[in-house]
């Protein structure tokens, strides 16, 4: 295969599809994140980890009271500004980069592309056809025309 080299320019980037792929991803994230906490938080409770950590932290006269459903709706919003905000700035940033595109003309890539010898295809060569005569022993009557097989 013959290897070529190919210049591509990225000048546009679609900001409605970056909306819509940031959003997908985010979210998926978020929810990966709140869950993990939640599946951490619930152990840690069924271990006892925040009430011995309260009780340590009162003996330093500290207060501490581990309330698990405040600690989930804090996780809950920030997980929602997570989403909301990454989204929107990297939908910001799509916008920008066009802006800046128009004026240096985007950025370029240097690509090898793989490209097979068009004189040479594979479907279409000629595929030789042995052809041996089962009373001569070996030798054929055929012409060379007769012994390649056209597709």
């Amino acid at each position: 295969m013959a290897v070529r080299r190919v210049r591509r320019i990225i000048r546009k980037i679609d900001p409605w599809t970056v909306l819509k792929a940031a959003f997908v991803v985010n979210l998926a994230v978020g929810l990966t994140g709140t869950l993990g906490i939640w599946i951490a938080w619930s152990i840690a409770v069924q271990r006892g980890i925040p009430d011995d950590f309260a009780d340590t932290l009162g003996r330093l006269t500290i207060a501490f009271t581990p309330d698990g459903e405040l600690y989930f709706r804090v996780v809950l919003m920030l997980a929602i500004i997570w989403v909301i905000g990454v989204t929107a700035s990297l939908t910001l940033m799509a916008v920008l980069y066009n802006l800046v595109s128009d004026v240096v003309g985007g950025v370029e890539l240097i690509m090898l592309e793989e490209t097979q010898d068009p004189e040479v295809q594979p479907e279409n060569r000629p595929r030789p056809v042995v052809h041996v005569s089962a009373n001569s022993g070996g030798a054929s009557a055929m012409t060379v025309d007769e012994t390649v097989e056209h597709v």
